[in-house]
């Protein structure tokens, strides 16, 4: 298992852009963020950069690992801690020879165990299923069950449990096996963002 990967607990994904940015991660930070992951969709190449490097230092601080979403050249600018890669973004041995050997490379495994196999034998560091539950950010998401959180278990990898995740619904999730719960609008959607995190922290330590 990766070394910065030991934790366990809130996956905090940013829903950007939006102009609080800092603020709303430094509220969830110190909500209990086990995590944080950077996703910014747009095509504003310079705002990105200057956003990756500001969530670096201030994850660095925290001692929170930072994770850029899709795109292995902002990670290596912004000094991240590694990246996640979707069914569209590339191979783990591109990833990581960019990279370096330290870094982290999550992927993500839909509603496939056939995948996490595959990507975990390929040396990903983590897997993220899901969607589990019906998802403001994908809502045509494939769907996932607790079932393919306990397959995947032997594998020996962190597993993340995404899409539509509340702390109301996330306990059979933890229970099957999840290490992580991975989370955009659950936190970032919220009036208080510090306040929700804290909630999706709590059921790791509950």
């Amino acid at each position: 298992m990766h070394p910065h990967l030991t934790r366990r607990g809130l996956y905090a994904i940013t829903d950007g852009p939006r102009p609080d940015l800092l603020a709303a991660v430094k509220a969830a930070l110190r909500g209990g963020v086990a995590l944080l992951q950077y996703r910014d969709k747009t095509a504003d190449s310079a705002r990105r950069a200057f956003e990756a490097r500001a969530l670096r230092e201030l994850c660095a601080r925290f001692e929170i690992p930072f994770i850029v979403n899709d795109d292995v050249e902002l990670a290596l600018a912004a000094g991240a801690d590694g990246v996640h890669l979707g069914e569209d973004d590339g191979d783990i041995a591109a990833a990581r020879a960019r990279l370096g050997a330290g870094a982290i490379i999550g992927v993500s495994c839909y509603d496939s165990p056939a995948r996490a196999r595959h990507l975990a034998a390929a040396g990903a560091d983590y897997l993220a299923f899901g969607a589990f539950f019906p998802s403001p950010t994908k809502p045509n998401a494939r769907r996932a069950t607790p079932e393919m959180l306990r397959e995947a278990k032997p594998l020996g990898l962190p597993l993340v449990a995404i899409g539509g995740v509340t702390p109301d619904n996330a306990r059979p999730l933890i229970d099957a096996g999840a290490d992580f719960l991975a989370v955009i609008s659950g936190i970032f959607a919220q009036a208080d963002p510090e306040a929700a995190a804290r909630r999706y922290a709590a059921m790791y330590t509950s």
